[in-house]
């Protein structure tokens, strides 16, 4: 698989196969939203023991950064960690700071994207209609969030999948249930961002393994049905 992206910083593209390459392993994208740092780490063990590469902490978390450097420092380097809920320049340079390689966005500003690439990250911007997704790519997005997938639904996703660069990564998030991982993929999903399905502020160790496993069940169960 491969995105899009305006930029030609070779930090950036390493970053962004590596993000490539995590998705085609597990195409599932965990959100902590409320994660507390002295947890992080335990709680991003338990989603890596069950298959995800890809973990992003959101900025409206108790000291997220703290969070993505406990995660980074702990996960493989197949591993991808960053941030979500990034709304500004200075958030992405902390995101930065802390070692993070994936800013989400739940809107599509271009000066995030640029302030993004410059930092050799790759970018996930939050979109909900054809032409902010394509204005967005113009600024430099490598891959899109539909956001919020529960107004948007399968049939937007695959008509957009129709009309977009087969390379782009469409990334449905919001209310996806393990039940409607194999629709999604076969619409045109190429990676699904999994909340409070998966992740809620205050569940054990024990309960993020489990919903995980869950998760990836249902992703194996696709991908051997495909």
């Amino acid at each position: 698989m491969t995105t899009h992206s305006l930029s030609n910083d070779p930090r950036q593209a390493g970053t962004r196969a590596r993000f490539d390459t995590a998705l085609s392993a597990c195409p599932l994208i965990a959100i902590l939203r409320g994660i507390e740092c002295g947890e992080a780490a335990a709680h991003a063990s338990a989603l890596y023991e069950a298959g995800f590469r890809v973990i992003e902490v959101p900025l409206n978390s108790p000291s997220p950064l703290d969070s993505i450097e406990a995660i980074r420092k702990t996960l493989p380097p197949d591993a991808i960690v960053g941030a979500g809920t990034v709304l500004t320049r200075a958030e992405v340079l902390g995101v930065s700071d802390a070692g993070g390689e994936l800013i989400v966005m739940p809107h599509s500003d271009p000066e995030v994207l640029a302030a993004a690439v410059e930092c050799g990250l790759v970018t996930a911007p939050g979109v909900a209609t054809p032409t902010e997704a394509f204005a967005a790519l113009k600024s430099g997005a490598d891959a899109l969030k539909l956001f919020p997938f529960e107004q948007l639904g399968h049939r937007v996703l695959k008509a957009w999948r129709s009309v977009m660069n087969p390379g782009i990564a469409l990334i449905p998030v919001g209310g996806v249930r393990p039940e409607d991982v194999g629709a999604l993929l076969k619409a045109g999903a190429r990676g699904l961002g999994l909340g409070s399905g998966l992740y809620r502020s205050g569940q054990t160790v024990d309960a993020t393994r489990a919903t995980a496993q869950a998760y990836v069940a249902a992703c194996e169960g696709a991908r051997f049905t495909a």
